[in-house]
């Protein structure tokens, strides 16, 4: 990929071309209700979207569900058992069906919202602005933090800041550290991952797109023989970030699963 985005940066060199910058992509003008409150843009319009999606399908799944199901409900249940078995029943063993609900809402939503950015009309995510990871982040940070008070009542709060066991002077050092990592650290890192990620992805599509099409319909001469490989790049880019859709809920939701397991167990 990286000589891919050499190539598309090739016509960059002659003062011409205008590779996506993050305002033209991440500030799109209002579609409607400019100044106000309620206004929409694009990323917003795709959020919408993709939220009513998620929604139309799980309502028709549960209408139409069959003992020998379709393609497109063996898929749905496909995914929903991916959530089920490697996410909670593998971190949060029996513990896991309390928490199966949030766990699953979380993957699917954020998946939804992640694949956006390589469907045709929509291109782009709709986590790739910080408020929608961050609003997960805040979801997956009070769930800990309630699966934790429920389980272990007040005292949760000590347990995760002060485990047993250790010398007292310790604990002048690692009461600030665990303080800091699991109350400050946790879901800042969680919203930072998902949207680095989807930032990067996107930026990566756009250039290879933007260059192939300067390259054939402007630049000409050894531009059409270029623009094949950044193409090709782009279409090969496109398939790997539906991965990297699929792969960061996956990771999301699973460190959800392993933040609720650390705040009910024991320590």
């Amino acid at each position: 990929m990286i000589n891919v985005l050499s190539l598309a940066a090739l016509p960059i060199l002659a003062g011409e071309f205008e590779p996506p910058t993050f305002d033209h992509e991440f500030k799109p003008a209002p579609l409607l209700f400019a100044g106000t409150p309620f206004e929409l843009n694009r990323i917003l319009a795709i959020r919408l979207i993709a939220a009513l999606v998620l929604m139309l399908v799980m309502v028709l799944y549960a209408k139409r569900a069959k003992l020998v199901p379709s393609k497109g409900q063996a898929a749905l249940e496909g995914l929903m058992d991916f959530a089920k078995v490697n996410v909670g029943d593998s971190i949060l063993g029996e513990e896991g069906r309390k928490y199966q609900p949030l766990l699953l809402t979380i993957f699917l939503g954020i998946f939804f919202m992640n694949i956006t950015g390589v469907i045709p009309g929509l291109q782009i995510a709709g986590t790739s602005l910080v408020g929608m990871p961050l609003i997960y982040a805040l979801v997956a940070y009070v769930a800990f933090i309630a699966a934790g008070l429920k389980a272990r009542g007040p005292k949760y709060f000590l347990e995760q800041v002060a485990p047993h066991g250790l010398p007292k002077p310790l604990y002048l050092i690692i009461v600030p550290i665990e303080l800091v990592s699991t109350f400050i650290i946790r879901p800042i890192t969680l919203t930072v991952r998902l949207l680095a990620n989807m930032i990067a992805g996107h930026f990566v599509l756009a250039l290879c797109f933007v260059g192939t099409h300067y390259l054939f319909f402007t630049m000409g001469g050894i531009g059409y023989a270029i623009a094949p490989l950044t193409l090709l790049g782009g279409i090969i880019y496109v398939v790997f970030e539906m991965f990297i859709a699929a792969l960061q809920a996956y990771i999301f939701a699973i460190l959800t699963a392993v933040y609720i397991s650390l705040s009910v167990s024991e320590h």
